[in-house]
């Protein structure tokens, strides 16, 4: 097998240096020339690092939507951390640090002040200030822009601006998590004068956001968007007048390309420089290479979820049958080469409000018999599973599908394309689907509110279309709570709830796997999959 797979890869990589040799672009050419004239030569001949050059990185799904205030999937995301910045973001030890606010303080428990930082132009010159600040949430929090993510800061009762350097929120309550979830690819400013003009499309009968997807994000980041061909790449390019450290490339270019076998023969022959995700059966092959692999432990969750308003899942004992029919570790090891953890829940271990001593629904095909008799469906059911162009997704699907006719269950699997996956689901069409959710803010609240809270049905997260009333005033009081002590409680009990009721089987938290080409450095992925290239230089 090991040879076999050997020789494939051997046969793409022949496949794709004939492409490449027959490819007369002159495009092609002058990147290629620009990227090779990037090193400066020492004297012992060596190549020191150096700056320039276009940053080429392959990917398997395509943005969805580029409008920051409206966007929801991790590809999106990604490609905005170049282009946006919020008042505050994560930095490579996941601890929270200064963006555009340089220093904040709580003035009491329902106000935080925030100094900004001065001089920051936007990529069409507009400036940044307060007012801008004030301008941005005024619009994810509009209504009318009806942003999927506006709960995350729907506890916002004001932004006051101070002067022109100083904000203060002020919320409607004690809210303790507000910082971290500044550090959402949702919380982040884009130009008041783009804000202007899509209120404007909006006014002319376009629907919200559609200036901003088409034309592409005005921020204030590193790069600056240039265009974006739907299914083929985009664009970036240096922001030179960028107020902080400028990025060391002189552009990106993210290249859509679903099949795993290219994306990896693209990296051995230098036509990309970073592939992610390389799938968990190709690490050796990679390893072998003169590239690495880059492997960094993720705060998502994978899970399998089922649309509770749709019977037989509006039953709590077949949600719970097939959650006792997904063999966590076979998942693991089949189909992630032991990469990632068993989800024990919904969190993830370095999520705030995860709790060890949670008990799951275990694998356990006789109690799940049991449960489908007692709930009238001895003798099975026919249901559909969606999932969408993951390749790891699509191997979850095909086990599922042999262990539910263990039960006499009969699943049909469809494959759905990425966008329309996210629409159909938001929509409520499915039975059964698979997907996965980041944490970029790195708390409960988020999380859960998200998934599970019934306001959040829908596009805005809860794609799996549960409501109970207990569990949503948990969910309110346990972000009202500021004793840490009370609030971990609470998050305990929503688990331990959300365990029993099972709107979805919690499969496992990813490792994310790169490929990164040995004439780069400075590349790192951070525990929501969001590629962060401020830093990657070219060194060969």
């Amino acid at each position: 097998m090991k040879n076999r797979n050997r020789v494939l890869f051997l046969l793409l990589l022949v496949f794709s240096v004939i492409m490449v040799a027959c490819s007369n672009s002159e495009e092609g050419k002058e990147e290629t020339n620009k990227e090779k004239d990037t090193g400066t030569q020492t004297s012992e001949g060596q190549v020191e690092e150096t700056t320039g050059g276009d940053l080429v990185l392959a990917t398997l799904s395509d943005a969805a939507n580029l409008d920051p205030h409206l966007s929801t999937d991790v590809p999106s995301a990604s490609v905005l951390s170049n282009i946006t910045e919020g008042l505050v973001k994560k930095n490579e030890n996941d601890e929270i640090v200064g963006s555009l606010a340089k220093s904040w303080e709580a003035i009491d428990d329902l106000t935080w002040e925030f100094k900004l930082v001065e001089g920051v132009k936007f990529h069409d010159g507009e400036n940044f200030n307060a007012e801008v600040v004030k301008k941005n949430f005024a619009r994810l929090l509009d209504p009318d822009i009806a942003a999927p993510r506006a709960f995350l800061f729907e506890s916002i009762k004001e932004v006051e601006v101070v002067d022109d350097y100083t904000v203060r929120i002020h919320t409607h309550y004690p809210f303790a998590p507000l910082i971290n979830h500044l550090n959402h690819p949702v919380g982040v400013m884009i130009s008041p004068a783009q804000i202007d003009a899509d209120y404007e499309s909006i006014a002319a009968g376009n629907p919200a956001g559609q200036l901003v997807n088409e034309k592409g994000p005005i921020g204030t980041g590193f790069m600056k968007f240039d265009y974006w061909t739907a299914g083929t790449e985009i664009k970036l390019v240096n922001n030179q007048d960028y107020w902080g450290q400028k990025a060391f490339v002189d552009s990106i270019t993210i290249k859509v390309i679903p099949e795993s076998a290219t994306r990896v023969a693209e990296l051995e022959t230098g036509n990309a420089h970073i592939i992610e995700p390389i799938q968990p059966n190709e690490v050796a092959l990679v390893e072998a290479s003169v590239n690495s692999v880059d492997v960094s432990s993720g705060s998502s969750l994978s899970y399998i979820g089922f649309n509770v308003e749709k019977e037989p899942f509006s039953d709590v004992r077949v949600r719970q049958a097939i959650s006792m029919l997904v063999d966590q570790q076979m998942i693991i090891d089949g189909i992630y080469d032991g990469f990632g953890e068993a989800a024990i829940g919904p969190l993830a271990p370095n999520v705030y409000g995860y709790d060890a001593t949670l008990q799951p629904l275990t694998y356990n095909v006789e109690k799940a018999k049991e449960l489908l008799a007692d709930a009238g469906f001895a003798d099975g059911f026919k249901t559909t599973i969606w999932t969408n162009d993951n390749p790891q997704r699509q191997n979850i699907a095909i086990m599922l599908q042999e262990e539910l006719r263990q039960v006499n269950i009969d699943a049909a699997i469809e494959v759905v394309e990425w966008g329309a996956y996210l629409a159909k689901t938001g929509a409520g069409e499915h039975d059964m689907f698979i997907l996965g959710l980041s944490n970029p803010v790195g708390d409960a609240d988020y999380f859960l509110t998200q998934l599970f809270h019934s306001k959040n049905k829908g596009d805005s997260g809860n794609r799996t279309f549960y409501e109970n009333a207990e569990i949503d005033a948990l969910l309110d009081q346990a972000r009202e709570e500021i004793d840490a002590t009370k609030r971990l409680a609470l998050y305990k009990e929503l688990q331990d709830r959300l365990i029993e009721e099972a709107p979805m089987v919690y499969v496992h938290h990813q490792a994310y796997l790169s490929g990164v080409s040995e004439k780069i450095e400075g590349y790192w992925i951070n525990d929501s999959g969001h590629h962060k290239l401020q830093n990657v230089k070219f060194i060969k």
